[in-house]
């Protein structure tokens, strides 16, 4: 199954030079655990653990802070026509949880994350486990 079809369209954005307290508030009111930064194109990504760690956790002044200062670096995309297993596989290889997806000139168009890989994994699951129950003899 194409990426496409099982990431989010609606994307939390943010620019280079978004002071960190505004990426906060913005998670806050839209309710996600990361934003996308874009510069044209995707960029980094800035995750709610990202700012408790180098915020936070270091006692930075969020106020001096924008978010080129704690994204993340080496940011991995994901092409909207890879495959779940692609996305997996990258997601296990980097140890990260959020994959921006890309068309092919490299837009952003949504993203997927693990917890939307394993909701996929869990509806595969019960199907399978409704046809060995079908199919299964009554005791």
């Amino acid at each position: 199954m194409p990426i496409d079809n099982l990431a989010r369209s609606d994307v939390v954005t943010a620019s280079i030079d978004e002071p960190v307290h505004e990426l906060a508030a913005m998670m806050h009111d839209e309710d996600v655990g990361s934003i996308v930064i874009t510069d044209d194109e995707p960029v980094g990504i800035v995750t709610d653990r990202d700012l408790t760690m180098q915020v936070l956790g270091e006692q930075a002044d969020p106020d001096e802070l924008m978010a080129e200062d704690v994204m993340s670096d080496g940011l991995q995309t994901i092409e909207h026509d890879a495959g779940f297993y692609e996305a997996t596989e990258l997601m296990s290889e980097h140890g990260i949880r959020r994959l921006p997806v890309t068309d092919a000139d490299g837009a952003l168009q949504g993203i997927i994350t693990a917890d939307d890989l394993n909701e996929l994994l869990a509806e595969e699951h019960q199907a399978l486990a409704n046809v060995i129950q079908a199919q299964r003899p009554p005791y």
